[in-house]
């Protein structure tokens, strides 16, 4: 079973750079797709980012194409969310989640595991 905690999330100003981590127990980490995922206040959550087992493939919602890149180090059992030229419509909490089935799916519902989530706020 896999376990997973984010953290580095903070407030940054309009433009600046986040980068959030989600760190993994478990054998198995390097098998499981990754995904971020993440929900503003008073809305619903949705998809951000995702990564398939070997990094091979990734996945990004058009809202954060350019901006944000996913990567992970299986070697660390850690995903990251690289995130710059941040915009107040990016402030959420941001959530990690692993998918065993190692596709890096946009589909929140494909996710097994799920992060208590690391808030990010951009606000001048």
């Amino acid at each position: 079973q896999v376990q997973l905690a984010e953290s580095g999330g903070g407030l940054v100003q309009p433009g600046g750079s986040l980068r959030l981590s989600c760190a993994a127990s478990g054998r198995t980490f390097s098998t499981y797709a990754m995904g971020w995922f993440r929900q503003a206040p008073g809305q619903e959550r949705e998809f951000v980012a995702a990564i398939s087992w070997n990094g091979g493939r990734t996945n990004y919602a058009d809202s954060v194409k350019g901006r944000f890149t996913i990567s992970r180090d299986n070697a660390i059992n850690t995903v990251y969310l690289q995130m710059s030229s941040l915009q107040a419509e990016d402030t959420a909490v941001y959530c990690c989640a692993a998918d065993r089935f190692g596709v890096p799916s946009k589909r929140a519902v494909e996710y097994e595991l799920w992060g208590q989530g690391a808030p990010g706020t951009v606000s001048s």
